[in-house]
C-alpha cells in the first residue's frame, strides 16, 4: 500500500473494532487529526486515516494495547511511517515509541483531548456547533469534568508541539465541528 486512505483505514479497523464507543472515538480522533494536518499543511486524509486506526487492537487487547498492532497492520500493508505514528500515541503508557513528527505528536495529544471536547459539546443544547474555546477551557480547568481524560498527557503533547492547550483545542473543535452529525455532536437543534 503506497498511502493509507481513510476508506482503507475504516476497512482495516472494521476487522477488529466493533464496539460503538470505540468506533465513535476513532471518528473523533480522525476528525481532530484531519484538522491538525491542515494546521501543519500536511495530507489531511492520511492523518485522518491514522487517527481512525490508532486503537486497532484495543477492543481485543485492552490490557496489552499496542502490543498486537504492529504485525497485524504490517500484514494489511499499512505503511511503516503510519504504524510508527500509531505506536507512538501510547508513549510512556504502553509503548516506548516516542512521538517525533508533527503527526505523531498530534495523535499523542488529540487522543485524550477529543474526549474532553466531546464531553463539553454534549453538555450544550447546540452541541459542538457553538462550542467556543473559552467554554472548553473552563471545562479543561475543572479536573472533575471528564476526569478520565489525562490532562497531564495532553499538556505534555501540547509542549511537544510547542503550542498552547487553547490553540490545539480550537483546531480540534473546528475539526470535530465539521463532522458534528456523524459524531452525534450536532445538539438538539
Amino acid at each position: 500500500m503506497e498511502k493509507l486512505t481513510l476508506e482503507e483505514a475504516k476497512r482495516i479497523n472494521a476487522t477488529a473494532v466493533h464496539e460503538e464507543h470505540l468506533l465513535l472515538h476513532a471518528a473523533n480522533v480522525s476528525a481532530a487529526m484531519g484538522a491538525m494536518a491542515e494546521h501543519f499543511g500536511e495530507d489531511r486524509e492520511r492523518w485522518e486515516a491514522v487517527g481512525w486506526l490508532h486503537d486497532f487492537d484495543y477492543e481485543a487487547y485492552p490490557e496489552e494495547h499496542l502490543a498486537h498492532t504492529e504485525e497485524e497492520l504490517r500484514a494489511f500493508g499499512v505503511p511503516e511511517e503510519d504504524i510508527r505514528a500509531i505506536l507512538s500515541h501510547g508513549w510512556g503508557i504502553c509503548s516506548d515509541v516516542e512521538p517525533l513528527s508533527p503527526m505523531e505528536k498530534s495523535l499523542f495529544t488529540v487522543d485524550e483531548l477529543t474526549g474532553i471536547v466531546q464531553a463539553a459539546a454534549r453538555m450544550r443544547p447546540a452541541g459542538i456547533t457553538d462550542l467556543e474555546v473559552k467554554s472548553f477551557m473552563k471545562k479543561w480547568k475543572d479536573k472533575k469534568f471528564a476526569a478520565k481524560c489525562d490532562r497531564e498527557l495532553i499538556a505534555k503533547g501540547c509542549a511537544m508541539l510547542g503550542m498552547e492547550v487553547a490553540d490545539i483545542a480550537a483546531i480540534v473543535i473546528e475539526g470535530m465541528r465539521v463532522h458534528a452529525d456523524e459524531l452525534g455532536l450536532a445538539g438538539q437543534g
